[in-house]
């Protein structure tokens, strides 16, 4: 018993140094500092209630009933020569009907159907068949490749169900859209996602900038020229394009505007063509980079690096060096974001551009004009009007600007961005000019056209 109370004793006396020790030797030697603690908790919150989510809420059956019925299937039939054999190979192959396939939306009750203009592309016969089975023959209204929209037409037995169309202006990133179509040839299939991105353009380096609808809903081969609605049945976007290494959908797809494509259409149905209103401005999205060229703060904005002459801009009095900001209480933050506003505008239209100006806001009501090109046919060339500072920095006072080569002789003289000076050893100032000096010349007259080149260089060829 002595011998048990003697050893717990001795054990305390050990705890007791052990302790004294450390507070000593170890803890006193490390500095203590009071930190008040500013930041958030790194633990991560957690919800625990039982209550549904907004997501929960989102109920797609609404929609895709409304919907469904009005999306159909299109069936290209297109001529083409494919070899089949090694005679083929050699002396070229027969001519046979190739079969191409996709998706379209019934925008009225009497038949009109919008699609893409690559899913009829070239087409000899077009067969539509609606959700229940029934197929019509379809006409060809009018297309333009420009935006990838088409308008055909087929003539139903009684009224159709029709999707009607939504302000896409107005559709928020994050909004719940459904993509309705027929891909690898499954009829009426929807599929879920939400807006990803608006204004988006998948080649910024491209002379046509693109204003697309992003999304994750799914979309395959066969959905192009399907439907993407929200959640009320209403039409927000055709769909058009997908971004792939593979040929299928990895996670991204994209939209034509609905704005854009009534507007594409109700221009078809009404003019023929498509009527583009332009503001007649040269320039480009502002990022870091830009804004140091350019010399100004902003990084978002489309800065106006040119202006047509004669243009509503010019006569607006939009100046280079300024900075769009904002158009009709649009947002704009980058050039396709401009360009897709403006596709849904017509010529005449008048829209109130927010400019800045020295660091200073400013409204200015803009009356759009019309695009105009002008193609000269006995040359292969398309021109339209150049802008005053590219012919100040030329050093010239007049000329037209060619916009693209239509032939491929042509093409191979990389011509794109030339000024045109003078014709037939006329001067040429505008588009009115050239019409004027070309359409009055003998068919079988040679054309000489003068011009300057990007250097400033002036050149001179004789086309016969």
């Amino acid at each position: 018993m002595k011998q048990t109370v003697r050893l717990f004793g001795v054990a305390l006396i050990a705890g007791a140094v052990t302790l004294g020790g450390y507070k000593l030797f170890v803890e006193e030697k490390t500095p203590v500092a009071i930190v008040q603690q500013e930041e958030s908790p790194s633990f991560i919150p957690t919800n625990f209630s039982n209550t549904p989510s907004d997501i929960a809420k989102v109920d797609f059956t609404e929609a895709a009933e409304k919907t469904v019925h009005a999306v159909v299937h299109v069936k290209n039939t297109t001529e083409g020569k494919q070899p089949s054999n090694m005679r083929d190979f050699f002396f070229g192959g027969s001519s046979r009907p190739m079969i191409g396939t996709g998706s379209g939306v019934i925008i009225s009750p009497d038949g009109y159907i919008i699609t893409n203009n690559h899913v009829i592309d070239n087409s000899t016969q077009l067969e539509v068949t609606l959700n229940n089975n029934k197929t019509y023959e379809a006409e060809l209204i009018g297309t333009d490749p420009k935006t990838d929209i088409a308008l055909i037409k087929i003539e139903p037995d009684g009224q159709l169900p029709f999707v009607p169309f939504a302000d896409s202006n107005s559709v928020k990133i994050g909004e719940w859209v459904l993509a309705v179509g027929n891909p690898f040839n499954l009829t009426s299939t929807v599929t879920a996602g939400i807006v990803s991105a608006k204004a988006r353009d998948l080649n910024e380096f491209d002379s046509n900038p693109q204003s697309f609808i992003q999304t994750d809903a799914a979309v395959n081969r066969g959905n192009s020229g399907g439907a993407l609605v929200n959640t009320q049945g209403q039409l927000v976007g055709i769909n058009t394009a997908i971004t792939s290494e593979t040929g299928s959908y990895v996670g991204y797809s994209f939209a034509v505007p609905s704005n854009t494509a009534r507007k594409v259409v109700e221009d078809i149905m009404e003019y023929g063509n498509v009527q583009r209103g332009i503001l007649g401005i040269q320039g480009g999205s502002l990022n870091s980079a830009r804004a140091e060229y350019y010399g100004v703060s902003e990084t978002e904005g489309v800065y106006v690096a040119g202006i047509e002459i004669g243009s509503g801009a010019d006569k607006g009095g939009i100046k280079e060096g300024d900075i769009i900001k904002n158009i009709d209480g649009q947002k704009i933050t980058k050039f396709s974001d401009l360009a897709g506003y403006l596709g849904s505008k017509r010529p005449n239209d008048v829209v109130d551009v927010t400019i800045l100006r020295n660091g200073r806001k400013r409204v200015i009501p803009v009356t759009l004009i019309k695009l105009e090109i002008f193609e000269i046919e006995e040359l292969g060339l398309e021109v339209k009007n150049a802008a005053a500072s590219e012919l100040r920095n030329l050093g010239i006072d007049g000329g037209v600007k060619i916009n693209r080569a239509l032939t491929r002789d042509m093409q191979r003289y990389n011509l794109e961005g030339v000024i045109i000076t003078k014709i037939n050893d006329e001067k040429v100032e505008n588009i009115d000019d050239v019409k004027r000096i070309v359409t009055r010349r003998d068919y079988d007259d040679p054309i000489k056209m003068t011009f300057v080149n990007s250097r400033g260089e002036l050149n001179s060829f004789i086309f016969r």
